[in-house]
């Protein structure tokens, strides 16, 4: 009984403390000063646990198809080289004001499922939007079939893919709205996403 009124009193002691912290803002939140180590530990954890247990069960579709990946490179040139850079691009504006900084998606290809789920969903605290509420699956599957090929695709290959990028997306093609009869036809992933 002695051990369960210390224990209940370190909890009230902490939670006490916790709340001062937070709210005396001595917490510095800019974005160009980096987390405690701690901090950055904590969140980096909680994270990549996140990501893996929602990842399982996701069925990742067959990415090998030229159409596909050219699809998905059109958007990927559209959204993301701004903070994940593309072929033939060293760096980016957007990026030294990011914290974290964006993974360089041009160095390696990320586990598909992963990446499917971190697209569609974002990641809070980091910058990455959620796109699912803008793409439907069958797109962000084309995203993640583009990365696949990118880390070892160069500069004028990933010209080639893009030329026409623009266009398409003036055409329409860059909104496909989940439950729009663009996604009708898209072959959904089990799991959870």
């Amino acid at each position: 009984m002695r051990f369960l009124g210390a224990f209940i009193l370190w909890i009230i002691i902490f939670l006490i403390a916790g709340a001062i912290f937070v709210w005396s803002g001595v917490y510095d939140v800019a974005a160009d000063t980096q987390h405690w180590y701690v901090t950055k530990h904590l969140i980096g954890t909680a994270r990549e646990n996140s990501i893996e247990l929602r990842t399982k069960g996701i069925n990742v579709p067959n990415l090998d198809n030229a159409a596909m990946i050219k699809e998905g490179a059109e958007h990927y040139a559209e959204m993301c080289t701004g903070c994940h850079l593309a072929p033939g691009m060293d760096d980016s504006e957007i990026r030294h004001g990011l914290n974290p900084r964006p993974p360089n998606l041009t160095r390696f290809a990320p586990d598909p499922a992963e990446a499917f789920w971190v697209i569609k969903h974002g990641i809070k605290m980091t910058g990455m939007p959620a796109w699912g509420p803008t793409h439907d699956d069958q797109t962000i599957w084309a995203m993640v079939a583009y990365l696949q090929k990118q880390p070892k695709m160069g500069a004028d290959e990933y010209r080639q893919l893009t030329a026409d990028a623009s266009q398409d997306v003036d055409e329409g093609m860059h909104m496909s709205t989940p439950g729009s009869s663009a996604s009708a036809s898209t072959p959904a992933s089990s799991g959870t996403h």
